[in-house]
Protein backbone atom coordinates (compact mmCIF):
# COMPACT_ATOMS: atom_id res chain seq x y z
CA UNK A 1 0.00 0.00 0.00
CA UNK A 2 1.18 3.59 -0.93
CA UNK A 3 1.66 6.25 1.96
CA UNK A 4 2.46 9.74 1.91
CA UNK A 5 5.51 10.44 3.47
CA UNK A 6 5.53 14.26 4.90
CA UNK A 7 8.14 16.47 5.98
CA UNK A 8 8.19 18.21 9.60
CA UNK A 9 6.49 21.37 8.21
CA UNK A 10 3.61 19.32 6.78
CA UNK A 11 4.35 19.10 3.59
CA UNK A 12 4.32 15.92 1.33
CA UNK A 13 7.68 14.90 -0.04
CA UNK A 14 6.92 11.66 -1.63
CA UNK A 15 5.33 8.20 -1.06
CA UNK A 16 6.65 5.28 0.44
CA UNK A 17 5.40 1.26 -0.16
CA UNK A 18 4.33 -0.53 2.71
CA UNK A 19 4.30 -3.96 3.37
CA UNK A 20 0.67 -5.53 3.67
CA UNK A 21 2.34 -8.64 5.23
CA UNK A 22 3.06 -6.02 7.97
CA UNK A 23 1.15 -2.54 8.11
CA UNK A 24 -2.09 -4.67 6.91
CA UNK A 25 -2.39 -7.52 8.84
CA UNK A 26 -6.50 -7.97 10.16
CA UNK A 27 -7.18 -6.70 13.67
CA UNK A 28 -7.07 -8.84 16.36
CA UNK A 29 -8.38 -7.62 19.84
CA UNK A 30 -7.16 -10.74 21.76
CA UNK A 31 -3.62 -10.93 20.41
CA UNK A 32 -3.26 -6.62 21.63
CA UNK A 33 -5.11 -7.99 25.02
CA UNK A 34 -2.28 -10.70 25.49
CA UNK A 35 0.62 -8.84 24.67
CA UNK A 36 -0.16 -5.91 26.63
CA UNK A 37 -0.91 -8.21 29.73
CA UNK A 38 2.49 -9.93 28.83
CA UNK A 39 4.24 -6.05 28.69
CA UNK A 40 2.50 -5.39 32.11
CA UNK A 41 3.27 -8.35 34.03
CA UNK A 42 6.86 -8.18 32.97
CA UNK A 43 7.67 -4.59 34.43
CA UNK A 44 6.42 -5.75 37.94
CA UNK A 45 9.25 -5.91 40.31
CA UNK A 46 7.28 -8.52 42.44
CA UNK A 47 9.47 -7.24 45.79
CA UNK A 48 6.05 -7.56 47.72
CA UNK A 49 6.78 -9.83 50.65
CA UNK A 50 5.50 -10.95 54.29
CA UNK A 51 7.23 -12.46 57.18
CA UNK A 52 6.49 -15.93 57.85
CA UNK A 53 6.92 -17.82 61.20
CA UNK A 54 10.32 -18.27 60.97
CA UNK A 55 11.24 -14.76 59.86
CA UNK A 56 9.66 -12.86 62.65
CA UNK A 57 11.43 -11.52 65.52
CA UNK A 58 10.65 -13.36 69.12
CA UNK A 59 11.12 -15.81 71.65
CA UNK A 60 10.39 -19.76 70.75
CA UNK A 61 8.96 -19.78 74.06
CA UNK A 62 6.53 -21.72 74.72
CA UNK A 63 3.89 -18.80 75.91
CA UNK A 64 2.08 -20.70 78.50
CA UNK A 65 1.39 -24.63 79.58
CA UNK A 66 -0.61 -26.55 77.59
CA UNK A 67 -3.30 -27.44 79.75
CA UNK A 68 -4.77 -26.02 82.83
CA UNK A 69 -4.86 -22.42 81.85
CA UNK A 70 -8.17 -22.45 80.18
CA UNK A 71 -6.80 -20.70 77.65
CA UNK A 72 -6.29 -22.09 73.66
CA UNK A 73 -3.38 -24.29 73.11
CA UNK A 74 -0.40 -21.95 72.22
CA UNK A 75 3.04 -22.70 71.05
CA UNK A 76 4.52 -19.39 69.99
CA UNK A 77 4.29 -15.98 70.76
CA UNK A 78 4.90 -15.56 66.46
CA UNK A 79 2.41 -17.37 65.34
CA UNK A 80 -0.40 -16.14 62.83
CA UNK A 81 -3.15 -15.30 65.05
CA UNK A 82 -0.95 -13.54 67.52
CA UNK A 83 -0.65 -9.23 66.96
CA UNK A 84 3.08 -8.61 65.28
CA UNK A 85 3.20 -12.53 64.02
CA UNK A 86 3.47 -13.95 61.29
CA UNK A 87 1.31 -13.87 58.38
CA UNK A 88 -0.42 -16.80 56.89
CA UNK A 89 0.12 -17.62 53.04
CA UNK A 90 1.52 -13.90 52.32
CA UNK A 91 2.92 -13.08 49.17
CA UNK A 92 6.68 -13.31 48.25
CA UNK A 93 9.12 -11.91 45.94
CA UNK A 94 8.68 -13.74 42.85
CA UNK A 95 8.47 -13.26 39.09
CA UNK A 96 5.07 -11.91 37.53
CA UNK A 97 6.84 -12.47 34.24
CA UNK A 98 4.54 -15.14 31.74
CA UNK A 99 6.10 -17.18 29.11
CA UNK A 100 5.23 -15.52 25.19
CA UNK A 101 6.25 -17.10 22.17
CA UNK A 102 8.81 -14.72 20.19
CA UNK A 103 6.37 -15.46 17.07
CA UNK A 104 3.50 -14.30 18.51
CA UNK A 105 5.30 -10.96 19.74
CA UNK A 106 5.89 -10.44 16.34
CA UNK A 107 2.23 -11.08 15.18
CA UNK A 108 1.11 -8.46 17.87
CA UNK A 109 3.53 -5.78 16.50
CA UNK A 110 2.37 -6.29 13.20
CA UNK A 111 -1.51 -6.41 14.37
CA UNK A 112 -0.72 -2.58 16.58
CA UNK A 113 1.45 -1.27 13.12
CA UNK A 114 -1.82 -2.49 10.72
CA UNK A 115 -4.31 -1.00 13.58
CA UNK A 116 -2.81 2.10 13.40
CA UNK A 117 -2.79 2.17 9.69
CA UNK A 118 -6.40 0.89 9.62
CA UNK A 119 -7.57 4.00 11.49
CA UNK A 120 -5.41 6.56 9.60
CA UNK A 121 -3.40 7.69 12.35
CA UNK A 122 -0.21 6.55 11.03
CA UNK A 123 2.52 9.09 9.60
CA UNK A 124 5.56 8.71 8.05
CA UNK A 125 8.07 11.41 8.46
CA UNK A 126 10.87 12.03 5.78
CA UNK A 127 13.44 12.58 8.62
CA UNK A 128 12.94 13.38 12.71
CA UNK A 129 15.30 15.62 12.67
CA UNK A 130 15.11 19.71 14.08
CA UNK A 131 18.22 22.25 14.07
CA UNK A 132 15.97 23.62 17.45
CA UNK A 133 15.88 22.50 20.62
CA UNK A 134 13.39 24.62 21.96
CA UNK A 135 9.84 23.47 23.39
CA UNK A 136 8.15 26.34 21.66
CA UNK A 137 9.18 25.67 18.21
CA UNK A 138 8.67 22.07 18.06
CA UNK A 139 5.21 23.26 19.80
CA UNK A 140 4.56 24.74 16.97
CA UNK A 141 5.78 22.19 14.47
CA UNK A 142 3.13 19.24 16.07
CA UNK A 143 0.39 22.15 16.19
CA UNK A 144 0.72 21.66 12.03
CA UNK A 145 1.04 18.11 11.81
CA UNK A 146 -2.02 17.89 13.80
CA UNK A 147 -0.82 15.81 16.08
CA UNK A 148 -1.70 16.27 19.82
CA UNK A 149 -0.86 12.19 21.12
CA UNK A 150 1.95 10.46 19.52
CA UNK A 151 4.60 7.83 19.48
CA UNK A 152 7.75 9.00 17.29
CA UNK A 153 10.08 6.34 16.22
CA UNK A 154 13.22 6.94 14.45
CA UNK A 155 16.02 4.61 13.63
CA UNK A 156 18.32 6.97 15.29
CA UNK A 157 17.11 9.55 17.22
CA UNK A 158 18.06 13.05 16.85
CA UNK A 159 18.82 14.69 20.42
CA UNK A 160 17.28 18.50 19.48
CA UNK A 161 14.29 16.01 18.55
CA UNK A 162 14.22 14.22 22.08
CA UNK A 163 14.90 17.49 24.23
CA UNK A 164 12.33 19.84 21.90
CA UNK A 165 9.92 17.24 22.41
CA UNK A 166 10.82 16.39 25.87
CA UNK A 167 8.59 19.10 27.61
CA UNK A 168 5.49 18.10 25.49
CA UNK A 169 2.83 16.13 26.94
CA UNK A 170 1.70 12.56 25.67
CA UNK A 171 4.38 13.18 23.42
CA UNK A 172 7.07 9.67 22.95
CA UNK A 173 10.19 9.44 21.55
CA UNK A 174 11.31 5.53 20.86
CA UNK A 175 13.92 4.13 18.34
CA UNK A 176 13.26 1.53 16.32
CA UNK A 177 14.61 -0.98 17.96
CA UNK A 178 12.56 -0.32 21.19
CA UNK A 179 9.26 -0.05 19.41
CA UNK A 180 6.61 -1.94 21.47
CA UNK A 181 2.45 -2.78 21.51
CA UNK A 182 1.71 -1.21 24.52
CA UNK A 183 3.38 2.15 23.75
CA UNK A 184 1.71 1.95 20.15
CA UNK A 185 -1.62 1.55 21.91
CA UNK A 186 -0.87 4.23 24.57
CA UNK A 187 -0.66 7.04 22.22
CA UNK A 188 -3.39 8.36 19.39
CA UNK A 189 -0.85 8.68 16.40
CA UNK A 190 2.27 6.79 15.26
CA UNK A 191 4.94 8.66 13.68
CA UNK A 192 7.85 6.80 12.12
CA UNK A 193 10.69 7.52 9.93
CA UNK A 194 11.35 6.03 6.41
CA UNK A 195 14.48 4.75 8.16
CA UNK A 196 12.22 3.36 10.67
CA UNK A 197 9.92 1.82 8.42
CA UNK A 198 13.13 0.33 5.90
CA UNK A 199 14.03 -1.23 9.22
CA UNK A 200 10.84 -2.45 10.79
CA UNK A 201 9.77 -4.20 7.41
CA UNK A 202 13.32 -6.05 7.63
CA UNK A 203 12.80 -6.69 11.23
CA UNK A 204 9.39 -8.46 10.77
CA UNK A 205 9.09 -10.14 7.74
Amino acid sequence: MKVAVKSLDNKKVGDIDLSDAIFGVPARADVLHRMVNWQLAKRRSGNHKTKDISEVSGTGKKPHAQKGSGRARAGSHRSTRHVGGAVMFGPVVRSHAIDMPKNFRKLALKVALSAKQAEGKLIVLDAAKVKSHKTKDMAKVLTGLGITSALFIDETIDQNFIRAVGNIPYMDVLPQKGINVYDILRRDALVLTKDAVTQLEARLK
